[in-house]
């Protein structure tokens, strides 16, 4: 199943999900609409039981120029807010938070909103002609997707603020030696390789997939023992799930686990 008549495409492949940047004339450049097309696709995500990892990627050779200002200046300053209420935030700071995995497939330019969008994400995929760069601080602003906080915890302090506080731009090999890209292929792989990795994810069980993205999320916003905590409650529940008892049959067999997510 593929749509591709709005700015956000969706394809339907087994249990993963494909969600694409497809407004290419304007370099993937966010307008509100498409903001909120792909807030609604990854409410679309959630809501699909079959579907158990998506990935985010360009239907041209750039990622995204970041936001169309001139569109979304007037909603951020006002009430109505960029993301409908009750919707789910593609970057995670309002709304409703995601709980399913997502696989970032980048390359070309991927300006301020670009490389929010991948801090958010789980993985990230980069091609190798990625070029990235924070230039809030060049308009009079600052990021308010998240970079500030995620791209210290992904990078450290001072590899951080060097990019955050000057604008600079950084290429796919920086990003990777500084930890906001797990793995840097050429721009004809990004996607196969995005998907690649996706599956392997929608192959596991997804109770457990689920569980273990709360539970690093709960250490990296609350504190490692916040997620202690949850450690116990969490593995007891995933212990009389039918997945689980599949997983140590199929150990058992010696065969691949056909989990249900039940």
């Amino acid at each position: 199943m593929t749509s591709t008549a709005s700015p956000i495409s969706r394809e339907v492949r087994g249990h993963v999900f494909l969600i694409g940047l497809n407004r290419v004339d304007k370099k993937n450049a966010f307008n509100l609409a498409m903001l909120r097309e792909l807030s609604a696709a990854i409410g679309e995500y959630e809501a699909n039981p079959e579907l158990r990892a998506a990935v985010l990627f360009t239907h041209g050779e750039d990622f995204t120029a970041g936001l169309d200002l001139m569109d979304v200046a007037p909603a951020m300053a006002g009430d109505a807010g960029i993301v409908e209420e009750g919707a789910f935030d593609p970057v995670g700071v309002h709304g409703k938070t995601r709980t399913k995995p997502l696989v970032c497939a980048v390359q070309g330019l991927c300006l301020t909103l670009g490389i929010e969008l991948m801090l958010a994400s789980d993985i990230v995929v980069a091609g190798d002609d990625t070029r990235m760069a924070q230039i809030e601080i060049k308009r009079g602003i600052f990021p308010f997707g998240g970079a500030n906080q995620r791209w210290v915890a992904a990078s450290g302090w001072g590899n951080a603020m060097r990019y955050l506080l000057t604008g600079d731009e950084l290429d796919a090999a920086t990003a990777y030696r500084i930890g906001m890209v797990q793995e840097v292929v050429s721009p004809d792989q990004v996607l196969s390789r995005a998907l690649e990795l996706a599956n392997t994810i929608a192959a596991q069980a997804p109770l457990g997939v689920a569980a273990t993205l709360r539970s690093a999320r709960i250490g990296v916003e609350e504190g490692q023992q916040a997620a202690f905590q949850h450690l116990v409650p969490e593995i007891h529940k995933l212990m009389v799930t039918e997945d689980a008892r599949e997983g140590v049959m199929s150990f058992m067999q010696r065969r691949a686990a056909q989990f249900k997510g039940r």
